[in-house]
């Protein structure tokens, strides 16, 4: 309570400065870019307005840009012309990329010592990863991590426990057997072809994917897509495939279309982000079956390491007004401050990444009323702190994603694991290697 009531005093105080400034002639203006759209974009509105009915004398307007990558992009791009957004928001493997652009500020170097509370309340994992070179240069907004989702209707149907989701990707072979010898639904799994899974397993096995400590020790110089990790994901993967468990839309990095099989009951699992969690409670019932969720299953053999921090935080661009810059960050404080965390959460699924806000949802006994967002929350809070699962800044993240995404298609396609995987080794680190450059310049 006192740590709640330092907030609201200091905001207060924030805005009183602001106010005092203006000398209530004329507002702040603000524009706030980000990649939701749909349900997302009518909830980021509805907060955004209440946040302006509250602050009278600063007007933010929120503008969907497109996806992570064309968000970030289109920042880059305004603030080259001049004409930069205050607020971006900006995918978590976009974080080098952002750092090496140069129109962002260190988003810590704004906070007043009399609100750096916050910054020392977001849970662990999430700092782990957002935490870099010692400081915050974004705030963290919305967070997520890859779990199972799993129909326990056809589980039923299948004569497998309802109550214990597989955890390995043996367990996943073994199930997906029983699943089609029922003739329980037309395919067993689904996720979508994207390389943020690859990533998640990689962590899982307590492995890097880019040398230098996964780009934390220092400049990434080379990405580990050859590696054994990655070699026993996509096996299994194929493996999956072959024997007609595993199930995609055929296009790279469709989520919609992975939901929509598994929604459909075409297939009796899916592995997808926990935002989805309030998607598919909703698809549940309305659909007539039963939802389960589980921990992300792992390579057997292997200890559970965890899981990396997927989703993006919110970024202050440089080329504005000290009055701007102030008011962009008594916006971003409050956008993401305890009580908005746990609306955020509850609206979405994303995760609760301010401590407070997780005293309050216990509080509140919301886990326990709905169990689906539980497995997401266990998995995060169980995830060791270590390279591994702080994961991998690389400068060209987005190029790299492509090339891993196309190498897993070739395999499924038929291309010897071992020499796609090779291939896009040499390929991603021929990408890295012209982006280190071009920094270096």
């Amino acid at each position: 309570m006192k740590k709640g009531r330092l907030w609201f005093r200091s905001a207060l105080a924030v805005l009183g400065l602001l106010v005092a400034g203006s000398g209530l002639a004329q507002k702040v203006e603000l524009t706030f870019w980000h990649a939701f759209g749909g349900g997302r974009l009518a909830f980021i509105q509805r907060m955004v307005e209440d946040f302006n009915y509250m602050h009278p004398n600063i007007e933010v307007k929120a503008e969907y840009k497109g996806s992570y990558r064309d968000t970030l992009n289109a920042a880059i791009l305004a603030a080259r012309q001049g004409k930069p957004p205050h607020i971006v928001q900006i995918f978590e493997v976009g974080t080098q990329l952002a750092l090496d652009s140069g129109i962002f500020v260190p988003v810590e170097d704004y906070v007043p010592a009399s609100l750096k509370f916050q910054l020392d309340d977001y849970i662990k994992p999430v700092a782990n990863y957002y935490r870099v070179g010692g400081k915050f240069n974004s705030i963290p907004w919305n967070s997520s991590n890859p779990i199972l989702y799993y129909n326990k209707t056809l589980f039923k149907k299948a004569g497998l426990d309802p109550e214990k989701p597989p955890q390995t990707f043996g367990e996943v072979l073994k199930a997906c057997e029983k699943i089609l010898a029922a003739k329980a639904a037309p395919k067993c799994i689904t996720w979508p072809l994207h390389s943020w899974f690859v990533e998640q397993w990689v962590a899982e096995q307590g492995a890097l994917l880019a040398n230098n400590e996964n780009g934390r020790a220092a400049r990434a110089t080379d990405v580990y897509i050859n590696s054994q990790a990655v070699r026993r994901v996509a096996t299994w993967w194929k493996e999956l495939y072959d024997k007609g468990y595993y199930a995609y839309s055929g296009k790279l990095e469709d989520w919609d279309g992975a939901n929509q099989i598994f929604v459909s009951q075409q297939a009796a699992m899916l592995i997808t982000s926990t935002s989805d969690v309030t998607f598919h409670q909703t698809a549940a019932f309305e659909n007539k079956y039963e939802l389960g969720t589980g921990f992300l299953p792992i390579p057997d053999g292997v200890e559970r390491n965890g899981t990396v921090v997927g989703g993006a935080s919110l970024w202050l661009t440089k080329g504005h007004s000290q009055r701007e810059m102030e008011a962009a960050l008594t916006f971003l404080l409050w956008f993401t401050n305890t009580e908005n965390m746990v609306r955020w959460h509850k609206g979405t699924g994303y995760f609760p990444v301010l401590e407070t806000s997780v005293k309050v949802l216990e509080w509140q006994r919301w886990f326990q009323r709905n169990p689906a967002y539980r497995a997401a929350f266990d998995q995060l809070l169980q995830t060791k702190v270590n390279r591994a699962t702080q994961g991998a800044l690389i400068g060209p993240f987005p190029e790299v994603r492509t090339i891993i995404e196309e190498a897993i298609q070739s395999i499924l396609q038929g291309t010897p694991v071992d020499q796609a995987l090779q291939r896009a080794d040499q390929r991603a680190d021929q990408v890295l290697a012209n982006y280190n450059r071009s920094v270096r310049r």
